[in-house]
């Protein structure tokens, strides 16, 4: 299965519009919970209204992932209605570069886009903006079987990958020294099962730390996951991005697409019970072939890593600057961006003052304030 927002598979020459059309009939229609206005002021509702249809476009379909999950709560249980927000739900198709695309020409709104994603997306003339991240730990991880207990016993070994080897996984072998030069690159499907059958030769694994990994303990083949973010590579999750001209013009609507979003994020992380509700409605969404038990594995790892790995000095949403830097460094190292891609231009492209305004308070102690002003 696919991760939201973090693979890039060819783009077919269709159009745009074609593809966001085509999913259409998987919208989330507007039976929600919820009282319109009833948790804004009458002038922020009028507000809120006069932005119209907001479409929000997900990582991959309606897979239980932080930056996906509480979308669809928020939906089904009122929260935008209850704040005057028209917000209608698309299922991404898992390919970041298309997502861009379409969050860039208002096809879509807002949606899950890595910070790393937005940098890459702005250096190649691709306009939208980053507005939140949950954490500067990202879910690409490596997967080895039980044999590897260090990371240069890689060297010279054959590593699967899906498509490309992600960045940060890169950058966490560079720092462990292994000779990059020396790993043969294979790619390989969304099986993960060739690594315990070691098919081919395979010695490693990309995947995400909410998934595969998952999938294998499940099958009853533990694996080793080594996480960039413990060799203190930059990355995000749970990043969220907006159209820019959208996000001009109506601020306040951007602010309260976020407000409800976290306190369904709150909602759905309060327990067993509320965890079970919130997965229910995007197996709603999703058809009899949803698997119940793996996306609820995947919000409870997504969510606990988020616990884990706070963003400094931030309430959750908030984004970390020197986490920006970080990454264009990264991005420099691997030659992914062009130098022209400095620290300074890339913090202008995400904004960070949508998640300050949504708090009362500062810092990690910052209060979610709800009903909005």
């Amino acid at each position: 299965m696919p991760h939201p927002g973090l693979i890039r598979t060819t783009l077919a020459a269709v159009a745009l519009t074609t593809v966001l059309t085509g999913c259409g009939a998987d919208s989330a229609a507007d039976t929600s919970a919820g009282s319109a206005g009833s948790a804004i002021s009458a002038k922020r509702c009028a507000e809120n209204k006069d932005a119209g249809t907001i479409t929000y476009l997900s990582g991959y379909q309606y897979q239980s992932s932080v930056s996906i999950l509480e979308y669809v709560a928020a939906a089904k249980l009122g929260y935008f209605k209850d704040l005057c927000l028209n917000v209608v739900l698309k299922p991404g198709t898992g390919d970041t570069a298309q997502n861009t695309k379409l969050l860039a020409s208002g096809q879509a709104t807002v949606g899950p886009v890595a910070e790393q994603d937005v940098i890459q997306a702005r250096a190649n003339g691709i306009d939208l903006t980053g507005i939140s991240s949950y954490s500067n730990a990202g879910l690409e991880v490596l997967m080895t079987n039980k044999d590897i207990t260090k990371l240069t016993q890689l060297d010279g070994k054959v590593v699967g990958h899906k498509g490309y080897v992600p960045a940060t996984v890169r950058a966490m072998l560079v720092k462990a020294g292994v000779k990059w030069d020396s790993l043969k690159l294979v790619k390989q499907g969304y099986d993960p099962s060739v690594l315990p059958r070691r098919q081919n030769g395979l010695a490693a694994l990309t995947g995400f730390v909410s998934n595969e990994p998952n999938q294998l303990k499940a099958a009853g083949h533990p694996v080793t996951v080594w996480k960039p973010v413990d060799y203190g590579v930059p990355s995000s999750l749970g990043a969220m991005a907006v159209n820019t001209a959208f996000a001009k013009a109506h601020p306040h609507a951007v602010e309260d697409i976020l407000r409800a979003a976290l306190h369904a994020y709150d909602y759905c992380d309060a327990g067993e019970a509320h965890i079970a509700e919130c997965v229910g409605y995007a197996a709603e969404l999703s058809g009899p072939t949803y698997d119940k038990k793996l996306n609820t594995t995947i919000w409870k790892t997504e969510t606990s890593y988020v616990k884990d790995h706070p963003t400094p000095g931030q309430p959750l949403g908030g984004i970390d600057p020197k986490n920006v830097a970080g990454i264009v460094d990264m991005l420099h190292q691997f030659e992914v961006v062009p130098g022209s891609v400095t620290v300074e231009r890339a913090e202008g492209w995400f904004d960070t003052s949508y998640v300050k305004d949504i708090y009362a308070g500062a810092g990690v102690g910052g209060k979610l304030v709800w009903p909005a002003p």
